[in-house]
Parts: C-alpha cells; sequence; structure tokens
C-alpha cells in the first residue's frame, strides 16, 4: 500500500516523528533503530519495528501499522504477526504496539478477543485527523 511506503520512509529518514506521535521525547529515537521486518513462517509482514539499539530490556521494542483501510481482520493479524515475531526471535524486551489510522472510523473498534490488549498501555491508537485538533507545535507532527 502506498501509504506504508511513505510512513516507512518517513520513519526511516525522521524516527523522532514516531516518538512524538506516542508522546515521547524525540530523542529516545537514538536508541533504536527502524526497520520493516518479515515473519517468514507465515510470510507476515510488519510495517515498522522500532528495535533498541542496546540490549536494554527495559526498552520496549515498538511494532508500527499504518492502517488506511477499514478490515474486519486487523487486529487479528496485528497480534499475531507481533507475537509470531517474539515467538522467532526470542528477545526478553517488553513490546507496544502502534497503529496508526487517517481518522476513527477506518478504525473497526475493538473486538471482544482484543479488548483487554487494545484497552490497555500496551497499544496505542493515533487518528491523524485528531492530531491538528492538539496544539501541538513540532515540525514532526506537522509532517505527518
Amino acid at each position: 500500500m502506498k501509504t506504508d511506503t511513505i510512513f516507512y520512509r518517513l520513519f526511516q529518514s525522521f524516527p523522532s516523528i514516531f516518538f512524538e506521535l506516542i508522546n515521547h521525547s524525540p530523542t529516545e529515537a537514538q536508541a533504536y533503530q527502524f526497520a520493516s521486518v518479515e515473519v517468514k513462517q507465515l510470510a507476515f509482514r510488519i510495517d515498522g519495528v522500532f528495535l533498541p539499539t542496546t540490549t536494554t530490556p527495559e526498552q520496549p521494542i515498538y511494532f508500527v501499522e499504518v492502517q488506511f483501510q477499514r478490515d474486519s481482520e486487523f487486529y487479528s493479524r496485528f497480534f499475531t504477526e507481533i507475537f509470531m515475531y517474539l515467538n522467532k526471535t526470542k528477545l526478553s524486551n517488553d513490546w507496544r504496539g502502534v497503529v496508526i489510522y487517517p481518522s476513527r472510523n477506518v478504525d473497526k473498534g475493538a473486538t471482544q478477543q482484543y479488548l483487554e490488549l487494545l484497552d490497555s498501555p500496551r497499544v496505542s491508537r493515533i487518528y491523524l485527523d485528531e492530531l491538528a485538533e492538539t496544539s501541538a507545535t513540532s515540525v514532526g507532527i506537522a509532517t505527518v
């Protein structure tokens, strides 16, 4: 999808923007390396992964998905990809999932089996049309 490529390039070139989106300090980006990864067994592709550049287990792995089309199976795939990746890599870091939507109407909402994950601080959903409503003065946020 074209929007995936745009965000991949944006996060690859300016990783600090991602951390601003999730309300963290942009300087946190210095401790991460951004990549797109494929989970080979079932050929899942995760849009982006921010991996800590050190072996500090306190730094979470950030899984990023850009979702611009309504998809009733999205959360099932998203969590499957994350858990498959964690199983295959055997990393000991905690993790966070971040989904970027153009607006709330594209998000199909939480289904019962994923409600606890989606309502926890483990998963963040960002709606780009609502970013304009915040008083962010960041050039990075304005770029998104």
